[in-house]
Formats: C-alpha cells, sequence, structure tokens
C-alpha cells in the first residue's frame, strides 16, 4: 500500500476518499538501554539503542494505520504525518495518521 507525506500522489488520480487513520505506539525504555545512554552522553555520539527503539515504534505504528486504512478497502495513504509524546517519564509515544484514499 502506498503512503506518502503529499496531499496526491503523482500519477495517480484520487477516485474516493475514506477519511482519518491513524495508527499509534507506546513504548517503555529498557533499564539497560538507559544505563548505556548515561554513558554515551560520557563521551558523545548517537545512542543507538534508542534510535532501534524509535525506528521500531515508527515501523509499527506506520503498519497498524495502513491496516486501518486496508479495512476501510483503501489502497493508499495521503498527507501522513507523524507525531511524538512523552507518555509518563519513560515511555514515547508515536502517533502517525493520515487520510486513507482508493488511487487509480
Amino acid at each position: 500500500m502506498l503512503y506518502v507525506t503529499t496531499d496526491e500522489i503523482a500519477g495517480k488520480k484520487i477516485t474516493k476518499t475514506f477519511g482519518l487513520v491513524a495508527g499509534n505506539t507506546v513504548r517503555a525504555r529498557w533499564v539497560g538501554a538507559d544505563i548505556v545512554a548515561s554513558l554515551r552522553n560520557l563521551i558523545g555520539g548517537e545512542i543507538v539503542e534508542y534510535t532501534r527503539l524509535m525506528a521500531d515504534t515508527r515501523e509499527q505504528s506506520v503498519q497498524r494505520m495502513l491496516e486501518e486504512a486496508k479495512k476501510r478497502g483503501a489502497n493508499a495513504v495521503v498527507c501522513v504525518r507523524f507525531q511524538t509524546s512523552t507518555i509518563a517519564q519513560a515511555g514515547e509515544e508515536i502517533l502517525v495518521y493520515g487520510t486513507a484514499v482508493v488511487v487509480k
């Protein structure tokens, strides 16, 4: 299934709109990753444990949004947006949403 951040898909025509679809995931950080992150703060550099955590969370949120779009009969999602927020002290949410459509 196609999904894009633009209002339309080049070379395609939107023939039906189903409306808003969304997917979200909340993940807690792992204590071990926090320890490694603290050490990396001392020497600098990317905290790869958190990068992987957020990438996995983002992918799961996208898949949930696409599943909802598919259930409605869509074959694409346009105007896709991502939003993050902190839930409690050790949890992060990624919300992804867009407009489910049929394109030809």
